[in-house]
């Protein structure tokens, strides 16, 4: 795939700490499209150091509506959606290169090499796989799952998910081997706060789905007030984060104070 046709696609609010990173590895992009919630830190004087980044600001009401007003700024054939914090691997890059231009019988032989179902579909998008990082190490796991992330723009739509947002693809989707860096540098306050408004909207979608709709996880996480208690266990056990001394430790933590933060909000509204 030639890279000077995907545009890459950032929302950004304050990401002074991460930005200039991301947007230092994205240089090979003809057009990179930020849409900017009216930061307030240096995230737009990072911006005007790249001269290929189309700046567009607009009050935050949601991320699904900041995603989809993006995605009507490119032109593109392929949007490579990210977030200010994540960081292409090598390895992700190199193979998104050697994606075939127009991926159908091409597509098949490279999508073989990586045991996905053969189909004459073209295809749509493809998604990439994380590796979360804490101080900068690379963890062995992470509860981040598997995200749509390059796509064609008319065959995409946004929408939210409680406090995350998800992409729908019309057609066909493959998945990548490589993998992306999620390595956010911002403050501990600020994720802080971002958990607490983030709780707020995830506890409204728990309540407000049928159960048969939601996932075991999200089941358990309605239903019984152990999800802190397994998230912490599933982090440092399953994931392996034992392994990975402090930051290991750091990441389960977080993970186990978000579920509490949870776990609050679902019994003072149902109290």
């Amino acid at each position: 795939m030639q890279l000077n046709t995907i545009t890459p696609l950032i929302l950004t609010y304050n990401e002074a700490p991460n930005l200039d990173r991301t947007l230092a590895q994205l240089t090979w992009a003809t057009t990179i499209v930020v849409i900017d919630s009216y930061s307030t830190d240096a995230t737009l004087e990072i911006v005007q150091r790249y001269p290929q980044v189309k700046l567009w600001q607009r009050p935050f009401d949601s991320f699904a509506a900041q995603c989809n007003f993006g995605l009507s700024q490119i032109s593109s054939p392929w949007v490579l959606s990210l977030d200010a914090d994540y960081l292409l691997s090598d390895q992700l890059l190199a193979e998104i290169r050697a994606l075939p231009d127009d991926d159908t019988d091409d597509a098949s032989n490279h999508v073989r090499e990586h045991g996905d179902r053969i189909s004459g579909d073209r295809i749509q998008g493809y998604s990439a796989r994380f590796k979360y990082c804490v101080f900068g190490q690379p963890l062995r796991g992470t509860l981040l799952p598997p995200r749509q992330v390059l796509y064609r723009p008319p065959k995409a739509t946004y929408h939210n998910d409680g406090h995350a947002h998800r992409v729908s693809i019309n057609g066909t989707v493959r998945s990548l081997s490589g993998y992306i860096y999620h390595d956010d540098r911002k403050p501990l306050s600020r994720w802080l706060w971002a958990q607490d408004r983030y709780m707020v909207l995830e506890a409204k979608k728990l309540r407000e789905t049928p159960i048969p709709q939601l996932s075991w996880g999200d089941r358990l996480r309605r239903q019984t007030p152990f999800a802190p208690a397994v998230i912490l266990l599933y982090c440092l056990i399953l994931k392996g984060g034992i392994l990975d001394g402090k930051a290991g430790w750091y990441y389960a933590l977080q993970r186990t104070l978000a579920e509490i933060l949870l776990a609050i909000r679902l019994s003072h509204d149902e109290g």
